[in-house]
């Protein structure tokens, strides 16, 4: 017997979640709603774990999505710290791990990602820190006053941030990673070896085209082998390897899963009273014609608010194109599109690597855009993308906020 029946179930305490539960309200001003998280937080913005609060921008208060009053005077029930272990979507109910179940009309999975752990013999040892949430980053500030060293294992977004973000705090880093430059998925190889001697001018220490071998920990110091044979030692170790998506409820429930909970348009799984919004969800990216999972800020805001308006009644395509951002000691961009190195890149430089627009093309078509310190622009850049059509070099050169009215209008090319 469930404890309590309600209109909606929302299972993920992130973004997604908490937006999802802003429009569902929107519409529908008397259905019950509880959301269930498994962070003892309220909802909150992951962004500024790599960048604001490290700057004093934001301090901890400052990031939740929405105030404890936002949920009061909605009427949201708020479940934190809660671990849901079982969806039964036959009789419609959700268990979790103290043996409580809910029944709903409608649920929401936005159950976000697992960081990815390393494999190497120590990957396991439990002080290493698998930078994620609120209380990696209050754990690392704590530590941060116990030492002066730190090594971080993994070159993308969060590793690279971090690295920056440390550095300004005055701790010597050291950054392991596989490529040859940090976000080399994403920066082609001259701008990306540009910002990796930035940060070697910062006093970033590379362990380039490598990874652990052996982790151990020595007293209160981690002391690291690489397979390449190099070794070093620090006090504090943070991996920041990507994450897998927390598909592990979707899959013992009989959802459809790929890459992700596979969605239709409307966020909605193969079960037709279940939708899934944020990191999980496999969706169709209509502008680009493909079906993908985005683990960005914008997608999780986005979904989370045309899910909220589906299950609540609406019957709303997701076509929106979410954009990323990042920020690098002084480099800073934001994208939007297939951002991915593997593409034909063009780059139009106002100084070269450091301002400027990175287009990046399949077949002589623009798939994806990258505005490196230059700001305001990414509606133009989605326009760009969405018209399609080949587009050559001189095209390009100065079309976001230049001519790209002209381009847009014509839309050709070479």
């Amino acid at each position: 017997m469930a404890d309590r029946t309600y209109r909606y179930v929302i299972v993920g305490g992130g973004l997604a979640g908490a937006s999802a539960v802003e429009s569902i309200r929107e519409r529908d001003q008397d259905g019950t709603i509880l959301l269930l998280g498994n962070e003892k937080h309220l909802p909150y913005h992951r962004p500024p774990l790599s960048k604001k609060l490290w700057t004093g921008q934001k301090n901890v208060s400052q990031i939740r999505v929405h105030d404890f009053e936002f949920y009061d005077e909605k009427d949201i029930d708020l479940e934190m710290g809660i671990e849901v272990v079982a969806i039964d979507p036959v009789r419609k109910t959700v268990t979790e791990s103290q043996g409580a179940s809910y029944t709903f009309e409608k649920l929401l999975l936005a159950t976000g990602g697992v960081p990815r752990r390393l494999s190497a013999p120590g990957g396991d040892i439990d002080c290493i820190c698998y930078y994620r949430t609120i209380d990696d980053y209050l754990r690392l500030r704590h530590d941060l006053a116990k030492g002066r060293t730190a090594a971080i294992v993994g070159g993308g977004y969060i590793g690279s941030e971090i690295a920056a973000a440390l550095n300004g705090q005055g701790i010597e880093v050291t950054l392991i990673m596989h490529g040859s430059w940090p976000a080399r998925r994403i920066f082609p190889e001259g701008l990306g070896m540009a910002i990796k001697a930035d940060y070697i001018a910062h006093g970033v220490r590379f362990i380039d085209n490598d990874e652990p071998a052996r982790i151990d920990r020595i007293v209160e110091r981690y002391a690291i082998q690489t397979k390449e044979g190099e070794r070093l030692e620090s006090d504090i170790l943070i991996v920041g390897v990507g994450i897998d998506p927390a598909t592990g409820l979707a899959r013992k429930a009989g959802l459809e899963v790929g890459d992700g909970v596979v969605v239709d348009e409307c966020l909605r799984t193969s079960h037709p009273d279940i939708y899934a919004a944020g990191d999980i969800a496999f969706f169709p990216y209509k502008a680009l014609g493909v079906s993908t999972r985005i683990e960005h800020w914008d997608n999780a805001l986005n979904q989370g608010r045309i899910v909220g308006r589906n299950m609540a009644g609406a019957r709303e395509p997701y076509d929106y194109m979410p954009y990323f951002f990042s920020d690098m000691f002084e480099f800073g961009f934001e994208a939007v599109g297939d951002v991915d190195a593997g593409l034909d890149t063009f780059a139009d430089w106002q100084e070269e690597n450091a301002k400027g627009v990175i287009y990046y093309l399949r077949d002589g078509q623009v798939r994806g855009v990258m505005m490196c310190n230059v700001w305001d622009k990414v509606d133009a850049a989605r326009a760009l993308i969405r018209k399609g059509g080949k587009v050559s070099e001189s095209d390009l050169r100065g079309a976001i906020g230049v001519k790209i009215d002209k381009l847009l209008e014509s839309g050709t090319s070479s």
